[in-house]
């Protein structure tokens, strides 16, 4: 067995092996090559490949930042391994021991202090491990110090015969008589939105609406709230392309205790079955958000853990 960096001549193979292995997450070419290839801190140093002599049998993709990341910038003492698998006839072999060694030894000389797994923005294809999913993995971290942090979950709801309930029509009429407004992104509001979402929520969020406004989308996926013509918060979906994805929503915190954000998600789903979309999902949130979800009937159907190790030996 050898470890060779990633050569384009091996991405079928690859992409074979990945959606072997990677049984809960399989992808196609295209969103290979969008999501690793073509993200600007791709670096085949970093993209390594376990080889028989003739098959792929494992693979490795560690990040480290060339190009900063909004407020985050270059994030220094900071990498990355996005994901790793290996056949599982090649299992408990060592390889994955070997691929793993010889990525915290490529980000520790770039630099790295500590090593996250999976939850690399913005082109994290999982935020952390799937302990369900993938319990063999996460024993395999632990074994090799990683320490699992906090959890989060990804959610779905059928909206299927979705519809408004008379009470929380009512605190929808409620709040409107306070002065609330629910309506749609107009592009008067483009400035006042940006700065509301990277002042209360980081630069994340500011910049799903960006991609939205660059896209030309805005209008069909941004909801916004406002308050004496202030914005005081927004729901959007859609932000990689995929009309079911809900998220993100946020209401600034004076308005919080009002209910302002249980009426934006119902209006936001309401919004959705107009259009014909009858399915919500999101990748990632936290129990806070959980807690919030579950009281407007959506489930949770995957839990991640997050993982980190200090290369200082901490």
């Amino acid at each position: 067995m050898e470890i060779v960096c990633f050569e384009q001549k091996y991405e079928e193979e690859l992409i074979e092996l990945w959606n072997q292995t990677m049984i809960f997450d399989p992808v196609s070419a295209d969103k290979f090559r969008t999501q690793v290839l073509l993200d600007e801190n791709f670096d085949r140093e970093l993209c390594l490949l376990a080889r028989t002599k003739d098959r792929v049998v494992g693979f490795i993709l560690g990040i480290k930042r060339r190009f900063p990341y909004l407020e985050r910038g270059l994030e220094p003492d900071r990498g990355w391994i996005s994901l790793m698998f290996v056949a599982k006839e090649f299992r408990r072999r060592g390889i994955g021991t070997s691929l793993v060694c010889e990525i915290e030894k490529r980000l520790l000389y770039l630099g790295a202090e500590t090593i996250t797994l999976a939850a690399y923005s913005p082109n994290y294809f999982f935020p952390g491990i799937d302990i369900q999913g993938y319990p063999e993995a996460a024993a395999f971290f632990e074994a090799r110090g990683y320490k699992g942090t906090e959890e989060s979950y990804s959610m779905c709801k059928d909206l299927h015969g979705f519809i408004i309930t008379p009470e929380w029509m009512e605190k929808k009429k409620a709040a409107e008589r306070k002065g609330f407004v629910f309506r749609n992104f107009q592009w008067m509001d483009t400035l006042k939105l940006l700065d509301f979402a990277k002042t209360n929520f980081g630069g994340g969020w500011k910049r799903n609406l960006l991609l939205a406004m660059r896209a030309g989308e805005a209008e069909d996926v941004i909801t916004v709230v406002l308050l004496q013509d202030e914005i005081v918060g927004f729901a959007m979906r859609k932000i990689d392309g995929n009309p079911m994805r809900f998220g993100p929503i946020g209401v600034c915190e004076k308005v919080r205790n009002a209910g302002i954000g249980g009426i934006l998600f119902q209006v936001k789903q309401q919004e959705m079955c107009s259009k014909g979309i009858y399915h919500l999902y999101f990748l990632s949130t936290d129990a806070p958000g959980r807690r919030f979800y579950e009281r407007h009937g959506v489930h949770v159907f995957r839990t991640y853990r997050k993982y980190q190790k200090s290369l200082k030996g901490d």
